[in-house]
Protein backbone atom coordinates (compact mmCIF):
# COMPACT_ATOMS: atom_id res chain seq x y z
CA UNK A 1 0.00 0.00 0.00
CA UNK A 2 3.00 2.61 0.90
CA UNK A 3 4.76 1.56 -2.48
CA UNK A 4 2.01 2.20 -4.48
CA UNK A 5 1.10 5.90 -2.36
CA UNK A 6 4.80 6.66 -2.96
CA UNK A 7 4.65 5.34 -6.87
CA UNK A 8 1.46 7.96 -7.27
CA UNK A 9 2.96 10.41 -5.30
CA UNK A 10 6.16 10.94 -7.65
CA UNK A 11 3.32 10.31 -10.49
CA UNK A 12 2.03 13.43 -9.82
CA UNK A 13 4.90 15.62 -8.50
CA UNK A 14 5.73 15.26 -12.14
CA UNK A 15 2.77 16.32 -13.33
CA UNK A 16 2.74 18.99 -11.32
CA UNK A 17 6.37 20.16 -11.73
CA UNK A 18 5.68 21.32 -15.38
CA UNK A 19 2.98 23.79 -14.09
CA UNK A 20 5.16 25.00 -11.29
CA UNK A 21 8.56 26.37 -13.38
CA UNK A 22 6.20 27.44 -16.00
CA UNK A 23 6.11 30.65 -13.86
CA UNK A 24 10.20 31.35 -14.04
CA UNK A 25 9.10 32.55 -17.58
CA UNK A 26 7.15 35.46 -15.81
CA UNK A 27 10.47 36.75 -13.96
CA UNK A 28 10.41 40.48 -14.81
CA UNK A 29 13.30 41.77 -13.29
CA UNK A 30 15.70 39.63 -14.95
CA UNK A 31 13.92 40.24 -18.62
CA UNK A 32 14.76 44.31 -18.28
CA UNK A 33 13.62 46.46 -20.83
CA UNK A 34 15.35 50.07 -19.56
CA UNK A 35 18.79 51.15 -18.72
CA UNK A 36 17.94 51.24 -14.25
CA UNK A 37 15.84 47.84 -14.87
CA UNK A 38 19.39 46.09 -16.38
CA UNK A 39 21.61 47.88 -13.44
CA UNK A 40 19.21 46.21 -11.09
CA UNK A 41 19.14 42.94 -12.78
CA UNK A 42 23.16 43.09 -12.61
CA UNK A 43 23.21 44.43 -8.98
CA UNK A 44 20.68 41.59 -7.87
CA UNK A 45 22.47 38.67 -9.50
CA UNK A 46 25.94 39.98 -7.91
CA UNK A 47 24.77 40.04 -4.62
CA UNK A 48 23.31 36.76 -4.94
CA UNK A 49 26.90 35.57 -6.41
CA UNK A 50 28.08 37.42 -3.32
CA UNK A 51 25.80 35.22 -0.98
CA UNK A 52 26.28 32.06 -2.67
CA UNK A 53 29.99 32.65 -1.94
CA UNK A 54 29.52 31.80 1.49
CA UNK A 55 26.30 29.33 1.47
CA UNK A 56 27.09 27.00 -1.20
CA UNK A 57 30.69 25.99 1.33
CA UNK A 58 28.68 25.96 3.99
CA UNK A 59 26.06 23.63 2.53
CA UNK A 60 28.91 21.08 1.11
CA UNK A 61 31.23 21.49 4.64
CA UNK A 62 28.18 20.78 6.59
CA UNK A 63 27.25 17.60 4.56
CA UNK A 64 31.27 16.80 4.44
CA UNK A 65 31.72 16.70 8.12
CA UNK A 66 28.49 15.27 9.18
CA UNK A 67 29.56 12.46 6.36
CA UNK A 68 33.23 12.40 7.75
CA UNK A 69 32.52 12.37 11.48
CA UNK A 70 29.68 10.20 11.84
CA UNK A 71 29.76 7.37 14.11
CA UNK A 72 30.31 4.45 12.41
CA UNK A 73 33.66 5.84 10.81
CA UNK A 74 36.55 4.94 12.65
CA UNK A 75 39.68 6.58 10.22
CA UNK A 76 38.48 10.08 11.99
CA UNK A 77 40.64 11.54 13.70
CA UNK A 78 38.95 11.89 17.60
CA UNK A 79 40.19 15.15 19.23
CA UNK A 80 38.22 15.80 22.04
CA UNK A 81 40.32 17.92 23.44
CA UNK A 82 40.82 20.66 20.32
CA UNK A 83 39.70 24.03 20.86
CA UNK A 84 41.92 25.89 17.62
CA UNK A 85 42.99 26.16 14.32
CA UNK A 86 44.41 29.08 12.71
CA UNK A 87 44.25 28.32 9.17
CA UNK A 88 40.15 27.95 10.10
CA UNK A 89 40.05 31.18 11.91
CA UNK A 90 41.54 32.91 9.21
CA UNK A 91 38.95 32.11 6.59
CA UNK A 92 35.85 32.22 9.00
CA UNK A 93 37.12 36.22 9.59
CA UNK A 94 38.93 36.89 6.46
CA UNK A 95 35.88 36.35 3.57
CA UNK A 96 33.14 38.13 5.09
CA UNK A 97 34.95 40.83 6.20
CA UNK A 98 36.24 41.11 2.08
CA UNK A 99 32.49 40.71 1.21
CA UNK A 100 31.35 43.36 3.80
CA UNK A 101 33.76 45.91 2.20
CA UNK A 102 33.40 44.99 -1.31
CA UNK A 103 29.37 45.35 -0.40
CA UNK A 104 29.89 48.79 1.19
CA UNK A 105 31.49 49.84 -1.92
CA UNK A 106 29.05 48.37 -4.11
CA UNK A 107 26.02 50.01 -1.96
CA UNK A 108 27.93 53.06 -1.63
CA UNK A 109 28.42 53.27 -5.56
CA UNK A 110 24.78 52.02 -6.74
CA UNK A 111 22.55 53.97 -4.16
CA UNK A 112 23.86 56.75 -6.06
CA UNK A 113 23.52 56.07 -9.62
CA UNK A 114 20.46 54.52 -9.04
CA UNK A 115 18.74 57.26 -6.75
CA UNK A 116 15.49 57.47 -8.58
CA UNK A 117 15.36 61.38 -7.94
CA UNK A 118 18.56 61.62 -10.26
CA UNK A 119 17.92 62.68 -13.62
CA UNK A 120 18.73 60.28 -16.71
CA UNK A 121 21.49 61.68 -18.86
CA UNK A 122 20.53 62.02 -22.61
CA UNK A 123 20.49 63.93 -25.61
CA UNK A 124 16.87 63.90 -25.02
CA UNK A 125 14.72 66.20 -23.42
CA UNK A 126 12.75 64.23 -20.83
CA UNK A 127 8.99 63.23 -21.29
CA UNK A 128 7.14 64.71 -17.67
CA UNK A 129 4.59 62.79 -16.19
CA UNK A 130 2.73 63.02 -12.68
CA UNK A 131 1.44 60.27 -11.44
CA UNK A 132 -1.28 60.32 -9.30
CA UNK A 133 -2.47 57.10 -6.98
CA UNK A 134 -6.54 56.59 -6.90
CA UNK A 135 -8.35 53.79 -5.22
CA UNK A 136 -7.89 52.09 -7.35
CA UNK A 137 -6.20 52.83 -10.36
CA UNK A 138 -3.40 54.98 -11.72
CA UNK A 139 -3.86 58.91 -13.32
CA UNK A 140 -1.07 59.98 -15.64
CA UNK A 141 -1.06 63.18 -16.62
CA UNK A 142 1.51 64.69 -19.46
CA UNK A 143 1.56 68.54 -18.37
CA UNK A 144 3.63 69.53 -21.12
CA UNK A 145 0.60 68.26 -23.70
CA UNK A 146 -2.55 68.80 -21.45
CA UNK A 147 -4.10 65.48 -21.68
CA UNK A 148 -4.36 62.57 -19.31
CA UNK A 149 -4.60 58.86 -18.96
CA UNK A 150 -5.82 56.15 -16.58
CA UNK A 151 -4.59 52.87 -16.29
CA UNK A 152 -2.48 53.29 -19.42
CA UNK A 153 0.84 55.11 -19.42
CA UNK A 154 2.21 55.46 -22.61
CA UNK A 155 6.15 56.22 -23.47
CA UNK A 156 8.32 56.89 -25.96
CA UNK A 157 11.73 54.38 -26.85
CA UNK A 158 15.07 55.98 -26.20
CA UNK A 159 13.53 59.14 -23.95
CA UNK A 160 14.15 59.67 -20.17
CA UNK A 161 10.82 59.97 -18.38
CA UNK A 162 10.86 62.11 -15.24
CA UNK A 163 8.07 61.23 -12.96
CA UNK A 164 6.35 62.82 -10.41
CA UNK A 165 4.29 60.73 -7.98
CA UNK A 166 1.72 61.60 -5.28
CA UNK A 167 -1.43 59.88 -4.05
CA UNK A 168 -4.97 60.75 -3.27
CA UNK A 169 -5.13 59.13 -0.15
CA UNK A 170 -4.05 55.71 0.70
CA UNK A 171 -0.08 55.03 0.16
CA UNK A 172 0.66 53.12 -2.88
CA UNK A 173 3.92 51.82 -4.58
CA UNK A 174 4.40 52.78 -8.21
CA UNK A 175 6.33 49.77 -9.71
CA UNK A 176 6.99 48.75 -13.75
CA UNK A 177 9.79 46.17 -12.96
CA UNK A 178 11.04 45.57 -16.28
CA UNK A 179 11.53 49.35 -16.52
CA UNK A 180 13.20 49.63 -12.87
CA UNK A 181 13.22 51.23 -9.50
CA UNK A 182 10.03 51.01 -7.55
CA UNK A 183 8.40 54.59 -5.55
CA UNK A 184 6.07 55.56 -3.11
CA UNK A 185 3.20 57.32 -3.74
CA UNK A 186 1.89 59.09 -0.67
CA UNK A 187 -0.93 61.88 -0.17
CA UNK A 188 -0.02 65.16 0.69
CA UNK A 189 4.18 64.24 -0.49
CA UNK A 190 5.81 64.05 -3.82
CA UNK A 191 7.93 61.77 -4.66
CA UNK A 192 10.10 61.24 -8.20
CA UNK A 193 11.52 58.63 -9.96
CA UNK A 194 13.46 58.64 -13.55
CA UNK A 195 13.05 55.85 -15.72
CA UNK A 196 13.71 54.78 -19.77
CA UNK A 197 12.49 52.23 -22.11
CA UNK A 198 14.89 50.58 -24.97
CA UNK A 199 12.67 48.72 -26.33
CA UNK A 200 9.50 49.22 -27.66
CA UNK A 201 6.50 46.90 -26.17
CA UNK A 202 4.26 46.88 -23.49
CA UNK A 203 4.90 46.18 -20.17
CA UNK A 204 3.24 45.66 -17.16
CA UNK A 205 2.96 48.04 -14.13
CA UNK A 206 1.31 47.22 -10.98
CA UNK A 207 1.47 49.16 -6.99
CA UNK A 208 3.30 46.76 -4.83
CA UNK A 209 2.52 47.78 -1.80
CA UNK A 210 -1.68 46.46 -0.29
CA UNK A 211 -3.93 49.51 -0.18
CA UNK A 212 -6.67 47.75 0.34
CA UNK A 213 -10.02 45.86 -1.31
CA UNK A 214 -9.03 46.93 -4.88
CA UNK A 215 -5.19 46.32 -4.51
CA UNK A 216 -4.81 43.10 -6.80
CA UNK A 217 -6.70 45.11 -9.71
CA UNK A 218 -4.10 48.21 -9.25
CA UNK A 219 -2.31 47.38 -12.60
CA UNK A 220 -1.82 49.11 -15.68
CA UNK A 221 -0.06 48.47 -19.08
CA UNK A 222 3.26 50.62 -20.27
CA UNK A 223 3.14 50.94 -23.91
CA UNK A 224 6.91 51.75 -24.71
CA UNK A 225 6.25 52.84 -28.47
CA UNK A 226 8.71 54.52 -31.42
CA UNK A 227 9.22 58.69 -31.02
CA UNK A 228 6.69 58.59 -34.31
CA UNK A 229 4.28 56.63 -32.85
CA UNK A 230 4.12 58.51 -29.77
CA UNK A 231 3.49 62.03 -31.73
CA UNK A 232 0.52 59.74 -33.80
CA UNK A 233 -0.57 58.70 -30.31
CA UNK A 234 -0.57 62.47 -28.92
CA UNK A 235 -2.64 63.69 -32.06
CA UNK A 236 -5.29 60.27 -31.05
CA UNK A 237 -5.21 61.43 -27.57
CA UNK A 238 -6.14 64.87 -28.64
CA UNK A 239 -9.25 64.05 -30.16
CA UNK A 240 -10.70 62.06 -27.21
CA UNK A 241 -14.26 63.35 -25.61
CA UNK A 242 -13.32 63.29 -22.64
CA UNK A 243 -12.12 66.43 -20.35
CA UNK A 244 -10.75 66.31 -16.76
CA UNK A 245 -12.71 69.06 -15.36
CA UNK A 246 -13.93 69.66 -12.07
CA UNK A 247 -16.39 67.44 -11.82
CA UNK A 248 -14.69 64.55 -14.15
CA UNK A 249 -11.47 64.03 -11.33
CA UNK A 250 -14.45 64.66 -8.33
CA UNK A 251 -16.42 61.22 -10.06
CA UNK A 252 -12.57 59.74 -11.04
CA UNK A 253 -11.22 59.75 -7.35
CA UNK A 254 -14.15 58.26 -6.04
CA UNK A 255 -12.67 54.34 -5.15
CA UNK A 256 -13.33 51.91 -8.12
CA UNK A 257 -12.19 48.55 -9.33
CA UNK A 258 -11.40 47.37 -13.06
CA UNK A 259 -11.54 50.29 -14.48
CA UNK A 260 -10.68 50.40 -18.46
CA UNK A 261 -7.86 52.71 -19.74
CA UNK A 262 -9.27 56.33 -20.76
CA UNK A 263 -7.77 59.12 -22.27
CA UNK A 264 -8.28 62.58 -21.24
CA UNK A 265 -7.82 65.37 -23.53
CA UNK A 266 -8.06 68.28 -21.95
CA UNK A 267 -6.88 68.62 -18.41
CA UNK A 268 -6.92 71.48 -15.69
CA UNK A 269 -3.55 73.25 -15.71
CA UNK A 270 -1.83 72.63 -12.12
CA UNK A 271 -4.22 69.65 -11.40
CA UNK A 272 -0.81 67.64 -9.56
CA UNK A 273 0.05 70.39 -7.97
CA UNK A 274 -3.01 70.84 -6.30
CA UNK A 275 -3.74 67.33 -5.29
CA UNK A 276 -0.66 67.31 -3.52
CA UNK A 277 -1.37 70.43 -1.89
CA UNK A 278 -5.29 69.43 -0.97
CA UNK A 279 -3.50 68.12 2.08
CA UNK A 280 -1.52 71.36 2.55
CA UNK A 281 -4.25 74.16 3.51
CA UNK A 282 -1.83 75.96 5.62
CA UNK A 283 1.00 76.32 2.70
CA UNK A 284 -1.02 76.04 -0.20
CA UNK A 285 -4.22 77.17 -1.58
CA UNK A 286 -6.91 74.54 -1.80
CA UNK A 287 -7.63 72.44 -4.78
CA UNK A 288 -9.25 74.30 -7.34
CA UNK A 289 -10.14 72.56 -10.85
CA UNK A 290 -11.38 74.63 -14.30
CA UNK A 291 -11.96 73.61 -17.68
CA UNK A 292 -9.09 74.59 -19.66
CA UNK A 293 -8.18 73.68 -23.30
CA UNK A 294 -5.44 71.18 -24.13
CA UNK A 295 -1.40 72.82 -23.64
CA UNK A 296 -0.66 71.52 -27.13
CA UNK A 297 -2.71 71.11 -30.35
CA UNK A 298 -3.22 68.61 -32.85
CA UNK A 299 -1.79 70.61 -35.73
CA UNK A 300 1.38 70.27 -34.33
CA UNK A 301 3.58 68.92 -31.12
CA UNK A 302 4.84 71.33 -28.67
CA UNK A 303 8.68 70.72 -27.41
CA UNK A 304 8.72 68.90 -24.24
CA UNK A 305 10.14 70.27 -21.12
CA UNK A 306 13.64 70.20 -20.36
CA UNK A 307 12.64 71.16 -16.73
Amino acid sequence: MNGRLSTAGRSLALLVMPLALGGCNQLELFNPKGDIGAQEKDLILLALGLMLLVVIPVIVLTLVFAWRYRATNDRATYAPDWSHSTPIEVVVWTIPCVIVAFLAVLIWETTHSLDPYKPLKSNVAPLRVDVVALNWKWLFIYPDYGIATVNHLAVPVGTPIAFRLTSESLMNSFFIPQLGSQVYAMAGMQTQLHLIADEAGTYVGRSSAYSGEGFSDMQFDTVAMPPERFDAWLREAWKAPARLDNAAYRVLEQPSVKVSATTYAGVTPGLFDGIVGRFMADRMPAIALVDSAPVCTAQGLAPRSTN
